[in-house]
């Protein structure tokens, strides 16, 4: 569940729209309910939602409600956060990581 009024839900069903056709870059969370490192993540994500407002577009994907997505783009262990740009994965950050490692990764898609 998103906490942060930043940080939206996303499913299959509009994943092309919201994700591929944003026109600043979109970090997407794969994660589930059930999964530890998920929550962990969680407030990472929240903090980085609010440093980056206006300039990343921050949304969640369920993995056990939106299977299509995570296939689509090979996630096979969650949380999984996918950084696009231009319709494109461009980068790829596996685990719970802390807000440094996520901002510093986010800064090099910034235009």
């Amino acid at each position: 569940m998103a906490t942060n009024a930043l940080v939206n839900e996303v499913s299959d069903a509009d994943f092309q729209n919201d994700v591929l056709g944003s026109d600043i870059p979109v970090l997407v969370d794969f994660w589930a309910p059930w999964c530890g490192p998920c929550r962990m993540v969680a407030p990472v994500v929240d903090e980085v939602a609010t440093k980056f407002e206006g300039r990343v577009k921050v949304l969640k994907l369920n993995v056990d409600d939106n299977p299509k997505s995570a296939s689509d783009y090979g996630v096979r262990s969650i949380p999984t956060l996918l950084i696009f740009k231009d319709g494109k994965v461009a980068d790829t950050v596996v685990g719970a990581v802390p807000a440094s490692t996520l901002s510093s990764t986010l800064e090099k898609y910034l235009d």
